[in-house]
């Protein structure tokens, strides 16, 4: 019987992220072994990872999702302990400075309050990252939909009716700046029919 390839496909990399298999297939990944995925979900994007012996690290408030990515840790990395998944805040992450490889955050950033829980979701990130680590983020922007939204950034009401915290253009690259980082790819936007905007913000932290 002939192979489906949708079906190969999901087995072989679940649920991922488009823009995250994108730096797979670019190489981004292939020397940086020691992965977190900061605000995991149920961990649609860790199925490849844990196959091919990736030491993954994962973090979310929601205990629920947090017992679910256990459950595939134990399905396909039985030697990674329990504890390398966490119940907690990204803006105080329980890993030392230059902890992992590479940080993953997913549609993740757009949940917070206001600019200050913002940045300091993104300033933890980037302290438990080592240099020469990357740091993957995909939020909601308001790149592309400027002239129907009331402000540029800040928390407000998108037109498909949700509520996030949206950056601007201007923002990222300041934000990247204030880092000192390195932009590894231009900012990358995708706009749904005009409803809300997500853009795709890829950096890599300097090595001293």
């Amino acid at each position: 019987m002939r192979a489906v390839p949708s079906a190969e496909l999901q087995a072989l990399f679940g649920a991922i992220d488009i823009y995250l298999f994108d730096q797979l297939f670019k190489g981004a990944f292939d020397d940086r072994r020691r992965v977190l995925d900061a605000g995991c979900g149920s961990g649609r994007n860790l199925p490849y990872f844990l196959q091919r012996g990736y030491e993954v690290y994962a973090l979310d408030s929601d205990p629920a999702a947090v017992s679910a990515v256990r459950t595939l840790l134990d399905r396909h990395a039985p030697h990674l302990a329990a504890a390398n998944v966490q119940t907690g805040s990204i803006e105080s992450l329980p890993y030392p400075d230059g902890w992992v490889d590479a940080v993953i955050c997913s549609a993740v950033l757009h949940f917070a309050g206001d600019e200050r829980q913002f940045d300091r979701m993104v300033e933890e990130m980037w302290r438990v990252l080592a240099p020469g680590g990357l740091f993957l983020a995909r939020l909601a922007s308001s790149i592309g939909l400027e002239r129907m939204l009331p402000a540029p950034s800040g928390r407000m009401r998108l037109p498909d009716g949700t509520d996030r915290f949206v950056v601007s253009e201007r923002m990222l690259i300041e934000q990247t700046a204030r880092l000192g980082a390195h932009a590894l790819e231009p900012l990358k936007t995708t706009i749904v029919q005009n409803q809300r905007a997500m853009t795709t913000w890829v950096l890599e932290k300097p090595s001293p």
